[in-house]
This record gives structure tokens, C-alpha cells and sequence, in this order.
């Protein structure tokens, strides 16, 4: 009898799940599958507990969903990377397995990590990995010369016409086996890791489909026309299920495609919007591939690293703490504290006015972010700060400063959202609510709100003086 074992990481699920499917394919095979926790890696990569523990919650669950189709799931924990490969190579070989089966991480540290696996087991055990969490591999989008593509909207529109050829598919859930484990498996014990729950978010495979259905029944149509408004409960808020794998973007397109059969030719709908985000969620992770170097916090302009970044504490506590007296960047980082999550339009905001009005260093709020969401993902993070700091690729101009007065009546104009988040600023009228002390009677009332603490005019002029500063100093010519 083959002894199969699939290492589960960011894929805890049992539908399209390339490597698990693989892992079962003979019906004769012994199959076991692995997970690995490695709390001193997860510390290094800034994981928050909220994630943290929802990925614990959803490992009880993918548990027993294996548990009944008879494959049992083993429980590991590991320091970092470099233990768990060596603690893998011997596990493997202990239980004398035929091959192991696993989906690629695209992280540059991932990639060492199963680099370093795959040279321990070589010609003693198969290693077997597949494209995974993508829509379209790495590497099967490019330009004609071969390169990566670095401007989003080219890329996009070669993705489509790969889409409409390659069809990608979900797999199956694997059958009932009827093969006896190796040995029983104890109970999952806790993380060596702090975990804070959050609401919202149930456990499980199931949960996240029905949440997609859900979400493609009833919002995907107006998606388009409220995405943008965090008062709104017009997203999907599948991310956390997407970054850990309880749900695959194949899953995702597939249920879109049975909501909107058209979609790749109705540019101007909700699911196509929607399916914009997918492929930009593609995108960044391609990008790293390509460029393992935005994995490790290097700017992919060369020439923005010689910004001359701000280093303030105390303006950077009042920016994490919601306290800059700019009503729409306060509330967005509250609901982040407070929840775990932050809506995408109000994650570019704060990201703005960290950068730009407080010249404060991207990678600062890169980290502070990564340690509080619960969809922390690496690649999409990344990507989304470096755009903002208009140091990624895509980027938007340096020159490209959003105003956070403006931004807030654009997308919360009757100061919705501002007022669930900052009830001190209950009884400011409408009219005042996004700059509050230009309100006569701010004063007078008492008004128990900070005042700005940047002017955001001046701020801008600093900002686009740092920023030209820097490009000047990269294009000097070298002395000597």
C-alpha cells in the first residue's frame, strides 16, 4: 500500500484542492494529512491574532470534514520554517511515505522553505507541488518578451484572454476512504500564540461557501456602485477566507461565472468589478515571483528608498490609535482595532495620509496592519501600501496626494460610517463633520475631538519636496 501525505498550509480546505485531490487519487493509497504551525515565523511575519485564531478555528473544522472521508489529520508544531522542513523530511521518512503532495506558497521565504524539504526528501520520497490560490499561475501571464507584466490594467487585459482559454475548474472533494491511519491522532492542541476571536467570521469551509453564494445573490449586482462606501455593507468580506485558503479564488470565479455568465464581457457590471479584484489579488502575487524582493520590504522603484522618511512616535501612536482629528482616517483605523478589518477604499486612505501627509515610513504601516487584520496576506498587503506609497509597481504618482477631507464626503457623505466609529462627533452637522473645527460651534459645544495634527496643505508641499528630493539624489551622477 502507498503511504500519501499532503501538507496543508494556506489551503484548509477539501474542495479544489489540487494537492489533496492529487494525494487521493489512487484508491489503494494510505493517505494522512499535515499540518504545520510555526508560531516564531508567524512572529516574524507580524501575524495577528486575529488571524491566528481564526486559523485555528478553521483547522477543527477542515479536521473533521477530513476526518469523515477517513483521512486523518496530524498536528505539528515547529519554531520556524527551518525546524518544520527538517522535522517534515523526518517525518516522512519515519512513516515511510511514497510522496508528499502539497500547494505552493509563492512567499519568498515559503519557497526556501519547500526548496529546502524537497533537497532532504530527494530520491528517498516524490514531492508533488501544484499551483494553488491563484486564478492563473505565476509565470502564465506575461508580456510578449516573457517578462512580468508592472502595470496592472496590460496585465489585466492579457489575464482575460488567458482566462477565456484555460477554464480553470474546481476539483472535487475527495471520496470516503476506508484505509486505517497510521497511528490515532491526539487533539488539536493550542497555538503557542496569542489568539483573539472576532465576530463576524464563522469557521469552516461551509461557512465561506455559503457566504460566497450568498454574496453573489445578493450584492454582487449593485458591487460595483457600492464598493466604495464603507457605510455600505456592499463587499464580499471573503478576504480572510481567501488569505487562509478556506475558500480558493477558482471556487470564486467558477460561482461568479454561474451568477453572471457573461462576466468577462460585461465590463461595466457589479461582477466584473468584483472579478477585478480577483485578478488584481493575481497580480500582486505574480509580482512576487517575479520579484521575491517586495517579500522583504524593499520599494520595487529603486529610487524611492532614498526617501527621507519622517521618524515621529508620537505621530505615528495618534495615526495607529485613530486620533489625527481627520474624522475618516480615525474611524477607518478604529474599525481596524476594533474589528480586524478595514474596508479596502479606507485602507488606501489611511495609507495615504500615513505616507504622505506624515511622511512616515510605508513599511511601518505595512507592519502595523499585518498585526492587526485577520485577512493579512503578505503579497496583497504589500502591494496595496507600496501603491499607495508610490513605491510599487502601478504605482500611483508621487504626486497623487489624497486629501482626507475630500475622500470622506466623496465616499461617506452623510457621515455614516464616521459617526459609528466616532460617536464624539455625534452632533456635528453634516455640513462640518469631515473638518469639525471649522464648525462654529465646535468650541462652544465642547467638541471632545482632536484637533489635526498635521495641516494637510503644508504636508502635502513636504511630502512632494521628499519625494523630489529623492528622485533628484537617485539620478545624481556618482562621485568620482
Amino acid at each position: 500500500m502507498k503511504n500519501h501525505i499532503v501538507w496543508l498550509r494556506n489551503d484548509l480546505r477539501i474542495h479544489a484542492n489540487p494537492a489533496l485531490s492529487a494525494a487521493c487519487s489512487r484508491p489503494d493509497a494510505r493517505v494522512t494529512a499535515l499540518f504545520i504551525a510555526t508560531p516564531g515565523q508567524w512572529r516574524a511575519h507580524d501575524m495577528s491574532p486575529r488571524q491566528a485564531d481564526f486559523l485555528y478555528r478553521n483547522l477543527i473544522e477542515l479536521r473533521r470534514a477530513l476526518a469523515d472521508r477517513g483521512i486523518p489529520l496530524h498536528y505539528h508544531q515547529c519554531d520556524d520554517y527551518d525546524a518544520a522542513a527538517a522535522w517534515l523530511a523526518d517525518f516522512c521518512r519515519q512513516r515511510q511515505a511514497d510522496a508528499l503532495f502539497y500547494n505552493y506558497q509563492y512567499e519568498y521565504n515559503e519557497r526556501l522553505r519547500d526548496r529546502a524539504v524537497e533537497q532532504a526528501l530527494d530520491g528517498h520520497v516524490i514531492c508533488q507541488g501544484f499551483d494553488d490560490g491563484v486564478l492563473l499561475p505565476p509565470g502564465s501571464v506575461t508580456t510578449g518578451d516573457g517578462d512580468m507584466y508592472k502595470v496592472f490594467t496590460p496585465f489585466r487585459a492579457a489575464f482575460i484572454r488567458r482566462l477565456r482559454t484555460e477554464d480553470p475548474h474546481c476539483l472535487p472533494a475527495p471520496a470516503r476512504r476506508d484505509a486505517t491511519p497510521l497511528d490515532p491522532i491526539g487533539e488539536l492542541e493550542p497555538f503557542d500564540y496569542p489568539r483573539r476571536e472576532t465576530e463576524g467570521y464563522p469557521a469552516g469551509e461551509e461557512a465561506a461557501l455559503s457566504r460566497l453564494r450568498d454574496f453573489c445573490h445578493e450584492r454582487l449586482q449593485g458591487y460595483s456602485l457600492g464598493r466604495n462606501q464603507p457605510a455600505l455593507d456592499a463587499t464580499s468580506r471573503l478576504s480572510a477566507y481567501l488569505t487562509l485558503g478556506i475558500l480558493s479564488p477558482v471556487q470564486c470565479y467558477n460561482r461568479l461565472r454561474t451568477a453572471c455568465p457573461i462576466v468577462l464581457d460585461q465590463a461595466d457590471s457589479g461582477a466584473f468589478s468584483w472579478l477585478n479584484e480577483l485578478i488584481w489579488r493575481d497580480f500582486y502575487r505574480h509580482i512576487m515571483v517575479f520579484y521575491p524582493d517586495v517579500c522583504r520590504h524593499r520599494p520595487f522603484v529603486a529610487w524611492t528608498r532614498h526617501v527621507a522618511w519622517r521618524r515621529d512616535e508620537s505621530l505615528l501612536t495618534a495615526w495607529q490609535q485613530g486620533r489625527t482629528g481627520f474624522p475618516i482616517v480615525d474611524a477607518a483605523m478604529r474599525q481596524l482595532n476594533e474589528t480586524g478589518w478595514m474596508h479596502n477604499r479606507l485602507r488606501m486612505i489611511c495609507a495615504s495620509f500615513l505616507v504622505k501627509d506624515l511622511l512616515i515610513d510605508w513599511r511601518e504601516g505595512e507592519r502595523y496592519f499585518m498585526r492587526r487584520l485577520i485577512d493579512g496576506d503578505l503579497s496583497a498587503n504589500n502591494g496595496g501600501w507600496q501603491w499607495a506609497a508610490s513605491t510599487g509597481t502601478d504605482a500611483a504618482p508621487y504626486f497623487r496626494i489624497f486629501n482626507p477631507a475630500t475622500q470622506g464626503r466623496r465616499f461617506d457623505e452623510q457621515g455614516r460610517f464616521i459617526r459609528r466609529w466616532l460617536p464624539e462627533l455625534a452632533s456635528v452637522p453634516d455640513k462640518f463633520l469631515h473638518e469639525p473645527y471649522i464648525w462654529p460651534l465646535a468650541e462652544q459645544t465642547g467638541l471632545d475631538y482632536p484637533r489635526p495634527i498635521v495641516d494637510h496643505g503644508q504636508a502635502r508641499q513636504t511630502a512632494l519636496a521628499a519625494y523630489q528630493a529623492a528622485k533628484a539624489q537617485s539620478s545624481a551622477p556618482s562621485p568620482g
